[in-house]
């Protein structure tokens, strides 16, 4: 590829462009147009997924720098350089998070009547009901660990609250003696007092503190400070050496217990004396530490505000909608069998979804239900309905992705529950991991055998259903359910790839199929013919990706991208990308749904994925692209697809330097692409429940007429 110099290197560094993604998230939280639960909410968000990027990207980074891996990744930065820019940028990031709760969000909440009481301002009556509270519920259950020089440091668990406790010297001594005690997991973090006059709470600290004396009887206490630690929780299960991946995946979560701390957060009271004792018994740097201006760990502040609670503090309710058809007693498959269904969540109801997989375990003529599990809820309806169909003694087939991360234990948890049913579980692929969202249904039918299939961009989560936008596909089309019978062939069996009359699948073709598209584009607008690509993906850093899109751009092809988070592409570039555009959508859902378009002369191709656009997408994921092909589906997706790119209350747009300029559309009207994309659904569900008058008509006689 033949381009001119540019003074920007050809891709952005993933890590720093998840960070600019977290950021926009953060900035949600600082706009005063945005209700004040939904600003708590996007901060305690930022909190959350900064957690598990510094227990992943930054763990490692961590192991390449004890490795001393010395080679510097698609955007240049050699690990030890990418650390430095990572952890200055985190730095900045928590400086400005509690600036916008303490400055802020805090404020505003006072407003509002929800107050934080700190001791010296407790009531006579608060000071009773907490000093009851302390030896009723906290003093009984909370132990603390008391440090010598002899004792070994106890075994923190990873991102819990301690508190850190210095003791005065004995007698003749000048060591001081410290303690540490765990706030444990079953404590309410935040305790709220009897109040006449609004929402006022005290935070455990806080009430720890004060009594604390309680827990140390003729000792005196000369500070405490809260403290919470990182573990490196980027452990991979080598399942080359691995007969069992069940053992070693239970291996790899007591693993993580162990870990390394990469990162520990304090209070910025705490004295040298305390963080120098940390800092030894952790046996950390001094460039891992974060003392923090105001209360840690802000996400648990998520509780304040219940639903339901403080009504006008929150956004307007967007409850879920359901077409009259899957409100009525017909059958899901009959429904199905009518015509295709494609559902967008979370503006349409996840609840046929549920429905179809409830049927198929109560109806007696379905034979077999095969089933891909790689997210669940903590009480998943799914799984239940699984059990249920497994103990009546159908085929079930679940293949639990032990693997997903984060979701282990979760997962390890169902596949023994639904061994014990009956249900034949694969605990995933040897060296991979299966991503891709589908259900296969084998229903014995008057006329013969029928497969009943959904597709999905997310996972089989009713919870999370409510707030990430997805897409849902059901069909009973035979070429779909003869190659999703090929695919749950090749996983849970030797049989090798086939070749498929609809479907894409990584990790054999999915990257070629996709390059094929992009380089059909570019060479048909080479030729002089229109040309254009669409697509909605959260993550964009596969570099031969990246590099085709890069050609199809100089070739004039125009591309619009929907990149939710990590977008390595760098558009704008003079004679390389200055016909791609980058918008980033943050709103009251998560954007998570993977759509794609190409124009192909005039012949659309139209899809939906579980992929993004990432090498472990391509190579170590067994991943699905679905062509969708039916009128109705396909007008629903492309409204969808056009609604993103005429944002401009919501877009953010990428600049070739890597950072996010608001959407500056002189004139534009105002256009929030979600809330466009709800008030359609609305309307369109709402003409599907009005019901044809009834016009009655006579028999007339035949001379009559």
């Amino acid at each position: 590829m033949k381009q001119k110099k540019s003074k920007f290197p050809e891709f952005i560094n993933r890590e720093l462009s998840w960070i600019e993604f977290n950021q926009r998230v953060l900035d949600e939280a600082f706009d005063i147009s945005v209700p004040l639960s939904e600003r708590l909410n996007f901060l305690c968000i930022t909190c959350s997924n900064l957690d598990e990027f510094i227990m992943v990207r930054v763990g490692g980074l961590w192991m390449l720098m004890s490795e001393k891996n010395k080679i510097p990744d698609a955007s240049g930065y050699p690990p030890s350089v990418l650390y430095e820019a990572v952890t200055g940028r985190i730095r900045q990031m928590i400086a400005s998070q509690y600036h916008c709760f303490l400055d802020q969000i805090e404020p505003e909440l006072r407003r509002n009547g929800i107050k934080r009481i700190a001791p010296q301002d407790w009531t006579e009556e608060q000071h009773q009901f907490l000093r009851i509270y302390f030896e009723n519920d906290i003093y009984p259950a909370l132990t603390p660990v008391r440090i010598g020089q002899k004792e070994v440091f106890p075994l923190l668990s990873n991102l819990e609250l301690h508190l850190a406790i210095r003791l005065k010297p004995p007698r003749k001594s000048r060591i001081p003696r410290y303690a540490v005690l765990p706030l444990g997991r079953m404590m309410d973090r935040i305790i709220r007092l009897p109040s006449n006059a609004g929402c006022r709470f005290v935070l455990l600290e806080d009430l720890l503190k004060y009594f604390l004396a309680r827990f140390f009887e003729g000792e005196e206490i000369m500070e405490s400070a809260l403290f919470r630690i990182t573990r490196n929780a980027d452990l991979a299960v080598h399942e080359d050496k691995s007969d069992d991946l069940l053992e070693k995946m239970t291996e790899i979560l007591d693993a993580r217990k162990h870990s390394e701390c990469i990162r520990l957060e304090v209070e910025s009271s705490s004295s040298p004396l305390l963080l120098s004792f940390l800092k030894k018994s952790l046996k950390i740097k001094t460039s891992v530490i974060y003392r923090i201006p105001g209360p840690l760990y802000l996400a648990d502040f998520q509780s304040l505000i219940q639903p339901g609670e403080h009504e006008s503090l929150h956004y307007e309710p967007w409850p879920p909608q359901i077409s009259a058809e899957f409100e009525s007693n017909t059958s899901v498959f009959d429904l199905i069998k009518k015509q295709n269904r494609l559902f967008l969540h979370p503006y349409e109801s996840f609840e046929p979804v549920l429905r179809l997989i409830a049927e198929a375990a109560a109806d007696p003529n379905v034979l077999t239900i095969k089933q891909i599990l790689y997210r669940t809820s903590r009480n998943s309806p799914v799984v239940a309905a699984l059990q249920q169909a497994a103990e009546a003694g159908k085929n079930v087939t679940v293949i639990v992705e032990l693997k997903a991360r984060f979701d282990e234990a979760r997962n390890i948890a169902w596949a023994k529950k639904l061994e014990k049913a009956g249900a034949q579980v694969i605990y995933g692929v040897k060296g991979l991991k299966v991503h891709a969202k589908a259900c296969l249904i084998v229903r014995r039918e008057p006329k013969g055998i029928v497969r009943y299939m959904h597709f999905g961009t997310g996972n089989y989560n009713e919870i999370t259903a409510k707030v990430y936008s997805d897409v849902s596909f059901m069909t009973c089309a035979e070429d779909f359910g003869y190659d999703l019978s090929i695919l749950f062939n090749m996983l849970t069996g030797y049989s090798q790839p086939g070749n498929f009359l609809k479907l894409a699948a990584a990790p054999f073709k999915l990257r070629k199929k996709i390059l094929e598209l992009i380089e059909t584009e570019s060479q048909r607008k080479r030729e002089g013919k229109n040309a254009m690509i669409m697509i909605k993906i959260n993550s964009l850093v596969d570099t031969e990706i990246i590099r085709a899109l890069y050609r199809a751009s100089i070739a004039g092809v125009k591309i619009l991208l929907n990149v939710r988070g990590v977008c390595c592409l760098r558009p704008g570039i003079k004679h390389l990308s200055e016909n791609i555009t980058v918008v980033s959508i943050v709103d009251r859902f998560l954007e998570h749904s993977r759509i794609f378009y190409f124009y192909q002369n005039g012949h659309e191709k139209l899809y939906l994925s579980s992929a993004d656009w990432m090498p472990r997408n391509f190579d170590r994921r067994v991943e699905l692209l679905i062509p969708v092909d039916d009128p109705d589906s396909r007008k629903k997706l492309m409204a969808v697809l056009e609604d993103y790119f005429q944002d401009t209350e919501k877009a953010k747009y990428l600049q070739p330097d890597g950072t996010y300029a608001l959407c500056s559309l002189k004139g534009a009207t105002r256009n929030r692409s979600q809330e466009k994309i709800y008030r359609r659904i609305c309307h369109h569900v709402h003409k599907s429940r009005i019901i044809p008058k009834t016009v009655l008509e006579p028999h007339l006689p035949l001379d009559n007429l």
